[in-house]
C-alpha cells in the first residue's frame, strides 16, 4: 500500500534529520566569513516552500502562501532588481494545490525575457495523485497563460520535483519525477512499477516537446537538478538499484543525444524507503559543480565533486560539511574557478544553514553560518542564487505562530 511506504520514507527521514537521540555530538563552529546580511522579504505571514531564480539582472523568488479568510493557497513571485523588491504577483490560486515541504514550486525566465513556473496541483481523489502544472507570462509575469499539464499520461499517480532551466535561445527544459508505472489508478495504491525520470522542452506557447525518458527506475521522492552547460543539459538526481542502493546518478544531453545513467561516487547508501535528499548542480561554460548528501554506512555526508568537461566526468567528492549534515544542499558557481555549497547542519540546540567555497583546485574554504534552521520538515530546504556579485539566500522558518520566508544577501 503507497500509505506504508510513505510512513517508510518519513521513518528514515527523521532518523537522519535528527540522529540518535543519545548520541554526542561534536559541532564544528563555522567561521565569520563574508558579510550576509539579511534584507526584507517580500512574502507574507503564513508564507513557506520558497525558490529562487536568477535573472540576468536581477534575483525572482516564487513562494507559498495562504490566502486569508479562504482554504486556498496562492504561488507567488517578486523580482528583486537594483536593491528593491517589486510588489508581489500571483501566479496560480487555487485550494487543490499539493503544499510539500520538499517539492518546491519554481520559475525560471528565459533568454526573451519569458517567464515560466511549475507547481504542484492535485489529480484525483487518492492522497498521492498530483500534477506538475506550468504556466507561461510573456509580459513580466502580469498575466499568465492558462495553466497546462507537463505530465500527459493521464494517470492518478505521484508527479513532481520538476526542476527548470533557460534552454539556449528560448524555451526551457524541464526535468521531473513521474510515477505513472506506480499506480493502481486511484493514487492510493503502488503497483508494481517504478518511479522514472523524464525530461522535455516547453516554449513561450506552452508547446511541450522532445520528451524522453532517461531512467526508468529511480528514487520516489529527492529533488532533482539541472544545469546547462556549453555542452548541452545534465541532470542529476537519486537513482535507486534493484537492491535499494540509493546513489546520485546524472544523465547528459550531447550532440549525440541523452548518455545512459551514470553513477556519480559508489556511496553505496543501501535504504529501504527515500531519504528524501536530492543533489543539486550548477554550471558556467563547461565548468560544473554537483552537491549531494549521503548516510551510506551510518555516516552522513554532504559533498561536492566538480567538472572541467560539461557534466561528462566528475572529480572525487570533496567533503564540505562540518561533522553531522542534515543535508539538503544547493550549490552555485561564483565563477568559472569556485563554488559555493549550502548545506544544512545540525547542532546541539538545533540547525544551521551553513556555506563553503571549494576551488576547481580541490581547496575547501571555511565554512560559514548563513543563518539558524532547524532539522524537522517544516524548515524545508534553504536555496541559493547568484547574479552578478551579489549572493542571495532564502529559508523557511517556522515559530510557534506562524511560517515566515527570510531572504538574506551576500558578496562573495
Amino acid at each position: 500500500m503507497r500509505s506504508t511506504a510513505v510512513l517508510v520514507c518519513f521513518s528514515v527521514v527523521t532518523m537522519i534529520a535528527f540522529g540518535c537521540a543519545e548520541e554526542t555530538v561534536t559541532v564544528a563552529r563555522p567561521s565569520v566569513g563574508h558579510a550576509v546580511v539579511e534584507i526584507a522579504s517580500p512574502a507574507g505571514a503564513g508564507a513557506a516552500e520558497p525558490f529562487l531564480f536568477a535573472a540576468k539582472d536581477s534575483v525572482l523568488l516564487t513562494w507559498l502562501e495562504p490566502v486569508a479568510g479562504t482554504d486556498r493557497t496562492a504561488l507567488r513571485f517578486a523580482r528583486y532588481r537594483a536593491g528593491k523588491w517589486s510588489a508581489p504577483r500571483g501566479i496560480v490560486e487555487r485550494n487543490d494545490l499539493f503544499v510539500n515541504w520538499a517539492d518546491l514550486p519554481s520559475i525560471a525566465e528565459d533568454a526573451r525575457g519569458v517567464l515560466f513556473a511549475q507547481w504542484l496541483q492535485k489529480g484525483g481523489t487518492g492522497p498521492y495523485a498530483y500534477d506538475v502544472r506550468m504556466a507561461v507570462s510573456s509580459n513580466g509575469g502580469e498575466t499568465w497563460s492558462k495553466s497546462f499539464l507537463l505530465n500527459r499520461d493521464g494517470k492518478a499517480a505521484e508527479h513532481g520535483f520538476a526542476s527548470l532551466v533557460p534552454l539556449p535561445g528560448e524555451g526551457v527544459g524541464v526535468t521531473w519525477l513521474d510515477g505513472r508505472n506506480m499506480t493502481a489508478g486511484d493514487g492510493d495504491e503502488e503497483g508494481a512499477g517504478d518511479m522514472t525520470l523524464r525530461y522535455a522542452t516547453v516554449d513561450a506557447a506552452g508547446t511541450i516537446a522532445a520528451e524522453v525518458v532517461l531512467d526508468e527506475r529511480t528514487c520516489e521522492c529527492c529533488a532533482t537538478g539541472m544545469a546547462v552547460t556549453t555542452s548541452g543539459p545534465v541532470v542529476v538526481y537519486r537513482d535507486r538499484s534493484a537492491d535499494d542502493v540509493r546513489d546520485i546518478a546524472y544523465v547528459r544531453r550531447s550532440g549525440n543525444g541523452w548518455s545512459a545513467p551514470r553513477t556519480l561516487h559508489a556511496d553505496d547508501w543501501k535504504i529501504v524507503g527515500c531519504p528524501v535528499n536530492g543533489p543539486q548542480i550548477d554550471a558556467i561554460g563547461n565548468r560544473a559543480a554537483l552537491a549531494w548528501f549521503t548516510a551510506a554506512g551510518d555516516q552522513r555526508r554532504a559533498s561536492v565533486a566538480l567538472s572541467r568537461d560539461g557534466g561528462m566526468t566528475f572529480g572525487a567528492p570533496i567533503k564540505i560539511d562540518d561533522g553531522n549534515p542534515a543535508g539538503r544542499v544547493d550549490v552555485v558557481l561564483l565563477n568559472a574557478e569556485t563554488a559555493l555549497v549550502t548545506w544544512l547542519e545540525q547542532t546541539t540546540t538545533g540547525a544551521e544553514i551553513r556555506a563553503r567555497r571549494v576551488t576547481f583546485d580541490g581547496k575547501a574554504g571555511p565554512s560559514q553560518k548563513i543563518a539558524d534552521s532547524a532539522a524537522e520538515r517544516t524548515a524545508g530546504f534553504a536555496r541559493v542564487a547568484r547574479t552578478g556579485n551579489d549572493v542571495f539566500f532564502t529559508w523557511t522558518e517556522q515559530s510557534a505562530a506562524s511560517k515566515q520566508v527570510h531572504v538574506a544577501k551576500g558578496t562573495f
